[in-house]
Parts: structure tokens; C-alpha cells; sequence
């Protein structure tokens, strides 16, 4: 026998529908429509009263701004459209509509969206949650230029790439990821201390040149390599095994161990259970024939000529001494996450 005494309890913003206790739909949160009116109705009724043409711009603006962040938020979190009815959220998402609507600068746009899907992605109080709604209200502060260096920096200060095997896709990861921002990077003082007034990072006493960093980052890149006889005069028993050693980017008539770096080669060593003593001997033979820095810049440079600007810029500017805040790395990631598109999370770097 049915229970006819139906009692139904149903959240803010929720619909349900009862059909004599056989049937019971439930929606939870916002629309797309309802998160969209909810984000214009704060515009209005948040942003200044302007006169004329320029209140009619700015209303155009909020609204393509808020129909690019909600198209993207239907992509990447669907989860998020709750998030319409959050005090905070909705203050950010203002600090959006608001910056986008007085500059209508369509590069700044893409990039808050990035950085408020991030946001929506935030449950918690946490400091990546502090570090988004800050990066928000800093990224409008700052040129192209300067949103270019943060960009760079990241990149190489703070990132690494499993996916480079070769000199070709190393070149295609330069193409990617750093010739976007090639041509806007500069080196004047001003900027940089810009940079460091709005919180994004500080320029240190010590400097570390792009050279070195690709050397410690990607030396299975730069290696000259060394001749077959390596191995039998080392008294390597497995011989020149194909799963560490290859012929040498740099001159295929000698041989490399096959890794971008040593904790790459000490993880593969270890997965293929290679004795101890033949371990520490491949390990060794890593550092034979590496690079010097100059030799490391001009193969770059050869792979790809406008390679040449970034090290000059970097080597003669603040670049090579910045260290940057977690809100200067949160502004170089979804700088770098606008134009490449998938990118790893934000999290890696600010938990």
C-alpha cells in the first residue's frame, strides 16, 4: 500500500516535482539563464552610474564578459553554476564584469575568465581560493608586457615538460608556449618594479640565467654524447641496452643515455630492476659530454631563431633575478592557459 502523506524538503534554489509517489525529479542550483540574469542584475546594480554612450558600452561589455565566462564554465565545470548564489563568488565575478567593462581589452577578458573558472572550481576558504580572488583584481593592473614576463618566468622557473624527447618537440613546445609571448617581453626597470608593487614578485639579489635552467630542466637535450666504447670500458654488463641509451641528438655517430633528466633515468632504471652496480655507472655517464651554457643558447637559437630575443631579454633584464608570489604565479598560469588551452592545475604549484 502507497503513503499517500507525501512531505518533500527542497534547498534554496531547487526545483522538485512529486507525481503520487512514483516519480521525483530534482534540480539543484542555478540554470545557465539563472546564473546569467543573477550576474547582470549585480552589474547594475554595483557599477557606476555612467553618462551617456559610455553606461551603454559598459553594459555591452558585462555582458559579453559574463556569456564568455559562463560558455566556459559549461565546459570545464558544470559544477560550478552553483556558485550564483555564494556572496564571494559573486564579488569576484563583479571584479570581472567590472575590469572588463572599462577596458573592453578582449586578451584581459580571456584571461579573468580562465582565472574565475579556476575560481569556481573553489569550495573551500583555502589559499588558493585568497590567491585566485587576488590575482582577479591585480591582473587588470598590469600591461601585456608585464603579463608576457609572468608568463615567461612561470614557464621556465616553474615548470617542466615530460613531453620533450627530441629536438623537435622541444622546438614545438617553444612554438606553444613561449613565442606567444616573445615579442612582448621587455626590459626595462620600470616594469619590473610595476611587477613587484602589485604583488606578483620581487626582484632578488641572486640571478639565475635561462641557460641554466634549461641545463638543470632538459639536459638530456643538450648533450654532445660519447663514444661506444664508454660502455665496455665502464664494465656496464647490459651492454648498449636500446631502453637507456640512444643515438645522441646532438651527433648520432656517438650514443646518450636515454633521459631528459636524472630522476627520469633513476625512475626507469629502477622499473626495469637494472642491479645496482650497472645503475650507478649509467647514472655517471649521464654528465659526460654536456653542454656548456653557450652552447646550450646557440642550440636553442638553432632550433628556433626567435629563441635569441628571449635569452637577451632575460639575461638583460630583471627576468633572470625575479621570483615570483603565488598571485604573479597564478596570472602567469592562466596567462599561459589562455593560449595553449589544456594546462596542468593551478593546485600543483599553491595548496
Amino acid at each position: 500500500m502507497l503513503n499517500r502523506d507525501q512531505q518533500q524538503q527542497v534547498g534554496e534554489g531547487a526545483t522538485a516535482v512529486q507525481a503520487g509517489g512514483s516519480v521525483i525529479i530534482t534540480q539543484v542550483g542555478l540554470s545557465y539563464s539563472e546564473v546569467r540574469d543573477v550576474a547582470l542584475d549585480v552589474f547594475r546594480a554595483n557599477f557606476y552610474q555612467l553618462a551617456g554612450p559610455a553606461m551603454e558600452t559598459a553594459k555591452a561589455r558585462a555582458q559579453e564578459i559574463t556569456e564568455d565566462f559562463l560558455k566556459k564554465l559549461q565546459q570545464e565545470n558544470p559544477d560550478g553554476f552553483g556558485k550564483g548564489q555564494d556572496p564571494d563568488f559573486q564579488h569576484a565575478l563583479f571584479t570581472v564584469q567590472k575590469e572588463y567593462a572599462r577596458t573592453g581589452d578582449k586578451d584581459l577578458g580571456d584571461l579573468l575568465v580562465d582565472l574565475l573558472v579556476d575560481r569556481s572550481k573553489q569550495d573551500q576558504r583555502d589559499i588558493l581560493q585568497i590567491v585566485l580572488n587576488e590575482s582577479l583584481a591585480t591582473a587588470p593592473k598590469l600591461t601585456d608586457a608585464q603579463l608576457a614576463v609572468l608568463a615567461v618566468i612561470f614557464l621556465f622557473r616553474y615548470t617542466q615538460s615530460q613531453w620533450i624527447g627530441n629536438h623537435q618537440q622541444l622546438g614545438e613546445y617553444f612554438d606553444r608556449h613561449v613565442l606567444p609571448f616573445s615579442s612582448k617581453l621587455v626590459k626595462n626597470s620600470a616594469c619590473y618594479q610595476h611587477l613587484e608593487f602589485t604583488g606578483c614578485g620581487s626582484v632578488q639579489m641572486g640571478e639565475i640565467t635561462l641557460e641554466n635552467i634549461l641545463d638543470q630542466t632538459y639536459p638530456g637535450q643538450f648533450l654532445k654524447g660519447f663514444d661506444q666504447s664508454e660502455i665496455t670500458n665502464r664494465e656496464i654488463s647490459i651492454g648498449l641496452d636500446q631502453r637507456f641509451f640512444i643515438p645522441c641528438l646532438n651527433d648520432p655517430t656517438k650514443f646518450q643515455v636515454r633521459a631528459n633528466n636524472k630522476t627520469i633515468l633513476e625512475q626507469n632504471l629502477s622499473a626495469n630492476d637494472i642491479k645496482p652496480e650497472d645503475r650507478a655507472k649509467i647514472v655517471a655517464l649521464f654528465d659526460v659530454g654536456k653542454m656548456s651554457h653557450a652552447e646550450i643558447r646557440e642550440k636553442c637559437i638553432s632550433i628556433r631563431p626567435f629563441m635569441e630575443s628571449v635569452f637577451d631579454t632575460w639575461s638583460d633584464s630583471p627576468m633572470k633575478s625575479f621570483t615570483m608570489t603565488s598571485v604573479g604565479m597564478a596570472i602567469g598560469h592562466a596567462n599561459i592557459k589562455r593560449l595553449v588551452g589544456e594546462f596542468a592545475s593551478l593546485s600543483i604549484w599553491i595548496n
